[in-house]
């Protein structure tokens, strides 16, 4: 008979459409995390978060105020200065229909400048505005300066946006009106720029991602590229309701037309964004998207986004589904330089077929350009910029690299990403996926040559279940930055102190640890002294450990014979278990019911020995397996066993009636008074004693026990037992799809 856990995996694969779905090696509860966290009475709506490496400090923006906090520990907060609306522009907003604490000011952006101040734009009682704050002998202050931030950020407190600084110029795709109807991509400073007010360019946009890619200009056709992160109801399908990820691009140079697209994008290109793992039919939504540079070659940069399932069939936490997908830069350019889609009188979309005018529509200014005479975007043709104002959308869709997700789990939602590049002990560089999720969860996961991506470890970042909005890493501190309504938390990513053993450290192939030959232990590889560290990253080699001491003599276990009984093993990791007897694997019958957090065994006089309970760990073919708990096991007759304790709590009875009665005299002495009856008698103790370990022992574990295993043919879940008190992992995959399928 197939083990169900493998049932469920089998079924899982079907389900992803051939794709492997990862299930985190281990998961750490916020009780077990060591992490700091900053939390005050009056603090609360975070909602901005920006990292200050050359001060030390983490920004936070929230409900009428910006805090400082150090960046090394959180905790401890350095700084605050309010912005507050005033009684007027709050009743006026009231007196609009809006709520009283969304007339309040939330600060949604935070960026800093060429000259090291910040700007700070909030909603400001649905009238953005902005401000500049400065860092004073380490203490912040706002300017007062304050202008317009219609478009910088939204005039609702709640509706998704995105903004970039580079240098003093503020790139911002959000909603320009009070409705938060009109959604715009802007750029701001001395060449303001905005998206033509047209459906064809934006479609009820939900605004994602900015990046900003700069070429290294080897090459006459380098320029540039600022890239947006979108979705929005596709033009081009039939019905209206279809929702689609996109990316688009402009130029950095980019200063409209002359008289056509005057102030507009005559840049802008977007693209059908797709990453296969969700039904046919049913486009994957993107959610956050991160760009990773390639130190050698710029055009070889990838972007990471995160995306969740868009299916009626999927709407619940437990049956979504979620995944990352990494596209190359050079896919998403040589897609955004290919054919183009029109709209026909009838409404639908076709390929363009006719003539594309030249310099080829949409293209940035470079020096290829510029020798022909075309020295900026002013100088192009009324022909080509009508052209590109009717036809911002390609026909080509952008791929994920290996046409497939880096990584599928079912059971939650994906929200932000970031990605750290690591150079591990054999001077490679890796890559780890820093991902949040909807429940509060971060995933730590990583993808090697020729393997599916996998979560190494799960960290419960909240105590209780809220969506991780905010994710930003220092690369001075190495800490990963989080945040929930009234919270922020720093975790250290690096943290290896959880892989307490070599061929632990060794297997989990966590690109920030290896095992310190010299201390014994599993440290961090940032910062190590080389040749001290050894890793396997590929192979999960724990050859390389040295050897192990010996270990210790398992301790006795006592049970019935034919009566149903539970061995604990709750291992450290989510790895699948299996059980021995002696030198013999167990397999499911009616003597032995394997649960994840232990195993049912019904004895027979035959079956002392010992029982081991070890985790199963499979790496590039070879099978790991590692001894979680031992159990030496003597099964005794009922009747024998049961005088055998009879004794043993008489014995007990004895001692306890003892102990009170020293506790009495001792009361007696100190307080010369004493109240009646704390001294009891010492028959009914032994009676009382005796039949209550009598009645939970061999009726509790007897009856429900065997009864349970019995009438449903040893498939149940026995509740007794502690199998669903699974505080680390929440639902596991499995249980997720049962709950699915029911």
């Amino acid at each position: 008979m197939m083990r169900a856990p493998a049932v469920l995996s089998y079924f899982l694969l079907i389900m992803s459409g051939g794709l492997a779905v990862s299930t985190p090696r281990r998961s750490v509860s916020f009780q077990d995390l060591d992490l700091k966290q900053f939390s005050e009475s009056g603090f609360d709506s975070l909602s901005s978060l920006a990292i200050r490496d050359d001060v030390r400090q983490l920004v936070v923006g929230a409900r009428g105020k910006v805090l400082t906090l150090s960046l090394d520990d959180i905790a401890k907060k350095t700084g605050e200065a309010e912005w507050t609306v005033s009684p007027e522009d709050k009743s006026l907003c009231q007196m609009k229909g809006k709520g009283m604490k969304e007339c309040d000011n939330f600060i949604r952006s935070l960026h800093t400048t060429e000259n090291g101040t910040m700007l700070v734009c909030g909603t400001n009682a649905f009238n953005p505005g902005c401000d500049y704050m400065t860092f004073i002998n380490g203490k912040i202050s706002l300017q007062g300066s304050k202008q317009a931030g219609k478009g910088k950020v939204p005039f609702d407190p709640y509706q998704r946006f995105t903004s970039l600084m580079n240098g003093n110029t503020l790139y911002s795709a959000a909603s320009s009106n009070f409705l938060g109807t009109e959604m715009a991509f802007q750029r701001y400073g001395l060449n303001p720029i905005s998206t033509e007010v047209r459906r064809s360019w934006l479609n009820e946009p939900t605004m994602i991602s900015i990046s900003l890619v700069e070429a290294n200009k080897t090459r006459v056709e380098d320029e540039d590229a600022v890239f947006l992160f979108f979705t929005e109801s596709a033009v081009e399908e039939y019905s209206d309701s279809v929702r689609v990820s996109r990316i688009a691009r402009v130029c950095k140079s980019d200063l409209g037309g002359e008289r056509t697209l005057q102030r507009r994008w005559t840049s802008f290109l977007k693209a059908r964004l797709v990453c296969p793992f969700s039904d046919v039919g049913s486009p994957s939504l993107v959610q956050d998207a991160f760009f990773l540079r390639d130190q050698n070659d710029w055009r070889d940069s990838v972007f990471y986004a995160t995306f969740t399932a868009n299916s009626h069939r999927e709407s619940s936490d437990a049956c979504s589904k979620s995944a990352v997908c990494a596209y190359k830069l050079s896919d998403i350019r040589q897609v955004l330089g290919g054919t183009f889609l029109t709209e026909r009188d009838t409404g639908s979309w076709d390929t363009y077929t006719g003539e594309e005018p030249s310099p080829h529509p949409a293209s940035c200014i470079n020096d290829e350009l510029r020798a022909k005479g075309v020295t900026s975007s002013l100088h192009l043709s009324d022909k080509t910029l009508v052209f590109m104002k009717d036809h911002p959308l390609v026909k080509g869709a952008v791929a994920p690299a290996a046409g497939k997700p880096l990584l599928v789990r079912t059971g939650m939602r994906f929200s932000k990403i970031v990605v750290d590049r690591v150079t591990s002990a054999d001077g490679r560089q890796r890559h780890v996926m820093l991902i949040g999720t909807d429940s509060g969860w971060l995933q730590k996961a990583v993808r090697f040559d020729g393997e599916d991506g996998r979560v190494i470890e799960e960290l419960q970042l909240f105590e209780t279940p809220r969506p991780i909005n905010f994710l930003q890493l220092s690369s001075m501190t190495g800490q990963l930055y989080s945040g929930a309504d009234d919270v922020a938390v720093q975790v250290n990513v690096r943290d290896c102190s959880r892989y307490t053993l070599c061929d632990d450290c060794l297997l989990a192939r966590d690109p920030y640890c290896g095992w310190d030959k010299i201390i014994g232990q599993c440290v961090s590889v940032v910062g190590a002294l080389v040749g001290s560290v050894i890793q396997s990253l590929t192979d999960g080699d724990i050859l390389m450990c040295p050897i192990p001491e010996l270990e210790t003599k398992p301790g006795i276990v006592y049970l019935f014979a034919h009566t149903a009984q539970f061995l604990p093993c709750s291992p450290e990791t989510n790895l699948p278990v299996s059980w021995r007897l002696s030198d013999s694997v167990l397999l499911p019958g009616p003597r032995h019911t394997v649960l994840s957090q232990g195993l049912v065994v019904r004895p027979s006089s035959s079956d002392s020995g010992v029982y081991t309970c070890e985790t199963v760990e499979t790496v590039k073919g070879k099978v790991h397996r590692r001894t979680v708990v031992q159990y030496a096991v003597q099964v005794q007759d009922t009747d024998s066993l049961m005088g055998t304790m009879r004794a043993a709590v008489i014995v007990l009875a004895v001692f306890a009636c003892l102990l009170i009665s020293f506790i009495c005299g001792a009361l007696v002495a100190r307080h010369q008074k004493v109240k009646m009856g704390i001294c009891i008698d010492c028959v009914n103790v032994n009676d009382n004693v005796h039949n209550s370990v009598h009645n939970s022992v061999h009726n509790n574990v007897h009856n429900n026990v065997h009864n349970n295993v019995h009438n449903n043919n040893n498939q149940v879940i026995i509740v007794m037992f502690p199998y669903c008190q699974d505080q680390a992992a929440g639902r596991r995959a499995d249980e997720a799809l049962a709950h699915c399928e029911r």
